[in-house]
């Protein structure tokens, strides 16, 4: 996915929770084909939440026999971008030399640094056979020091993360430490993201040790000190409170956050940076074709003008 100004999400509900700090609606695009992203971050009021600088919820779309996602090659730095899907599969390539499937539950972080380029497509058998899509992308900015570290990429399939089942709540730690279980995927800075499902009338916490916190409502609608809120919505909360999560009907959530980064970022097309002047560079090394190549794609997306 890509980020544009234009495409900024809008302001949500009012709210009286004292622990609420913003509630986010986030704003829908149609990319074609039927195929609609919904995006929840950078915000005008809120630009991260921990490190994640970019939040886009892609989805539900049926693709017919022949039809499929073709993101062609582009570059990302500064970031770390994590593809998480519900429904359906992604091919990643990318200019390290990293093949992989990417299939519901798994955790997939590629971590630019200094610079990388991907490809994201539909895999040969389910575009013969058509298939349905719902998954969310993040980018985590990465912190001071580490925005130019080497390229690298993790996959950890859903069988590889902890889950913690209890009292009709599901929650499987994708990165980070929750619910008393931590994720094997390794960070450059502390982060977390944890996806919740949970049967109505339940109550879920929000750990209060994170100092930036925010909830993800995919679906199903939810109650928090008596105020509701259903899906989709992001909503981001003030440091140090105890949040109890009441489910009204059957919901999925995703619990995100982290450490707050020294500094804001900037933000341009698929680059993230402290440096205005890094940001700069990247463009040019794009159009002029000096980031690596994706092995076996021959296609690009053109720098933006």
């Amino acid at each position: 996915m890509s980020w544009q100004p234009s495409n900024d999400p809008v302001l949500g509900d009012p709210h009286s929770c004292d622990a609420l700090e913003l509630v986010i609606v986030p704003r829908t695009r149609d990319l074609g084909d039927g195929f609609e992203v919904r995006r929840a971050l950078p915000h005008g009021k809120r630009q991260m939440v921990g490190p994640f600088i970019f939040f886009d919820h892609f989805g539900p779309v049926q693709f017919l026999s022949g039809k499929g996602m073709d993101v062609r090659p582009h570059p990302h730095i500064g970031l770390a971008t994590v593809t998480y899907l519900f429904d359906g599969a992604i091919m990643h390539r990318d200019s390290e030399g990293n093949i992989r499937e990417i299939e519901p539950g798994a955790m997939n972080l590629m971590t630019a640094g200094r610079g990388i380029a991907h490809s994201e497509r539909t895999p040969d058998l389910q575009r013969q056979n058509g298939q349905k899509m719902l998954g969310l992308q993040s980018w985590i900015a990465l912190p001071a020091g580490k925005e130019e570290i080497a390229p690298t990429f993790q996959h950890y399939a859903a069988s590889d993360l902890p889950t913690v089942s209890d009292r009709g709540i599901s929650a499987r730690i994708i990165a980070g430490r929750a619910f008393g279980a931590t994720s094997p995927v390794a960070m450059v800075s502390p982060w977390f993201y944890v996806e919740v499902t949970a049967q109505a009338g339940v109550n879920v916490p929000l750990d209060p040790d994170q100092e930036e916190r925010a909830i993800y409502i995919v679906d199903g609608e939810i109650e928090i000190a008596g105020d509701r809120y259903e899906g989709p919505r992001l909503l981001v909360f003030r440091p140090g409170d105890r949040i109890t999560v009441k489910t009204l009907t059957a919901a999925r959530m995703m619990f995100l956050g982290g450490d707050a980064l020294e500094g804001p970022r900037h933000i341009w097309w698929n680059f993230v940076s402290s440096s205005k002047e890094r940001i700069e560079q990247a463009k040019q090394d794009w159009k002029s074709g000096r980031f690596a190549p994706v092995p076996n794609e021959h296609e690009f997306i053109p720098l933006p003008e």
